[in-house]
């Protein structure tokens, strides 16, 4: 199925409902209805990359940027408010996939201080992430404001990703070599810009933590991990009832274990499964370098050994989102069972179009994101059900399909080797479900 198109939808149900009311204010007594309603068996899952790039306080006038970028925040979180389907639109839930603002409030949290782990200045990474209060008085307000449009309306997750936690810093076992962008290896990053490790949790937890408004007492937040830095939601959408589970950062097998408790207790459920720091955008189960968790801390798990430890053992898991690697990819691999298990990447937080047409000029490309988000939407209508993965920009209105400059703007940083209809396949597919119904059964 593609959608067709969500901005419209509220206008159009708002401008049928009148028709529909004028019509029967109009005509003879109704006759009865004849057999039962049509099933719904189409809905969408509009998920959210890394918004960080918009709540950045250092991108707002009031630091003499050229525009509030955390404006396109909220105009992206109104759009996925005005498409649930509590609002008459397709939206069933809404994933947010980490990395919700940008900075940390301390240099080293003091869990990690008291195992042991020594903290290393990084002369570049400092200068973009040193710890700041305005984390919590610009970054985290607003990222509260745009989850409060969604609260209350729809079932939903928010992941927690290294920029979320309380710090970020850079590990004496991996110290930079480089002292500016300059001398800056592209080809070796982890020798050049060392590797940061987050720790600390209390911020997430303030605004997304399990006993916060947004979830507690919610009767679709079936349980949680850590505070709420892992948590699990159940759904119903297309006929079916969905398990989703939401992992914090590199999740440590703590978590691993206690999803797959929850798994347990939900036999059957087919379970989508959303983290950070999953996938690059090669398609590799391989973490950043620079943001290497298991490679600092051995209690955290890599991509990789998510897959091994918990994701092919669980049958019930039939597809993987992540953010966290600037791009987009696929893949599918069979479980330990012989099932398909489908794995979506997505982050556009490296787009900056918006701050070059402003006149931003920089060293460094300014990414801000551009509006760019996913909407995965499920047709178990079909013989064969369907998921069809779209791209839609709410800052240009348009889906990146439909989008001339598409591959201009973006193709060079992220994918230079595809042709631009490849380019567009990237963010624009569709993937065939064949075996849903034989593992979950009929609607």
């Amino acid at each position: 199925m593609r959608i067709s198109f969500l901005p419209s939808r509220p206008v159009m149900a708002a401008a049928l409902l009148a028709v529909a009311g004028l019509a029967a204010a109009c005509a003879s007594p109704a006759a009865p209805p004849v057999g039962p309603p049509a099933a719904d068996t189409e809905f969408t899952i509009a998920v959210l990359p890394d918004t960080q790039n918009y709540l950045d306080y250092t991108h707002q006038t009031a630091e003499g940027f050229p525009f509030d970028a955390n404006e396109m925040f909220l105009e992206q979180m109104q759009f996925v408010a005005d498409n649930l389907e509590s609002e008459g639109g397709e939206i069933a839930f809404v994933s947010s996939l980490g990395d919700v603002w940008q900075h940390q409030t301390l240099a080293m949290d003091e869990e990690h201080k008291a195992r042991g782990f020594e903290r290393v200045p990084n002369p570049i990474m400092d200068a973009h992430f040193a710890p700041t209060e305005k984390v919590k008085t610009v970054e985290m307000p607003k990222a509260h404001e745009g989850f409060s449009l969604i609260a209350g309306k729809t079932p939903f997750s928010v992941v927690p990703g290294n920029h979320d936690y309380d710090s970020m810093w850079t590990s004496a076992k991996f110290p930079p070599q480089a002292s500016s962008p300059a001398e800056v290896d592209p080809n070796d990053l982890k020798t050049s810009l060392g590797v940061v490790h987050p720790g600390g949790l209390d911020n997430f937890r303030s605004v997304f933590g399990a006993d916060t408004a947004f979830f507690k007492d919610q009767p679709w937040y079936v349980g949680s991990h850590d505070g709420g830095a892992d948590s699990a939601q159940v759904f119903e959408a297309g006929g079916y009832r969905f398990l989703h589970i939401g992992l914090q950062f590199d999740p440590p097998d703590a978590s691993l274990e206690w999803a797959a408790s929850v798994i347990a207790k939900y036999p059957g459920l087919p379970t989508i499964v959303s983290t950070h720091d999953y996938m690059t955008k090669e398609g590799e189960r391989l973490p950043n370098p620079i943001v290497d968790g298991h490679a600092v801390d051995p209690i955290n798990n890599s991509p990789e050994m998510v897959w091994e430890k918990l994701i092919s053992q669980q049958n019930q898991i039939f597809l993987v989102l992540c953010g966290h690697e600037h791009g987009q990819a696929w893949r599918v691999d069979d479980n330990a069972f012989g099932n398909p298990v489908w794995q979506v990447l997505a982050d556009y937080q490296d787009r900056g179009q918006t701050a070059k047409d402003a006149g931003v000029q920089s060293a460094w490309p300014v990414g801000i994101g551009d509006g760019w988000m996913r909407l995965m939407s499920f047709d178990f209508g079909k013989e064969v059900p369907e998921l069809t993965v779209e791209t839609y920009s709410t800052y240009y209105r348009k889906q990146s399909r439909d989008m001339a400059e598409y591959a201009g703007w973006y193709k060079a940083a992220e994918k230079p080797d595809l042709t631009d209809e490849a380019f567009h396949e990237e963010d624009d597919y569709v993937l065939v479900l064949d075996d849903f119904r034989s593992r979950f059964g009929t609607p």
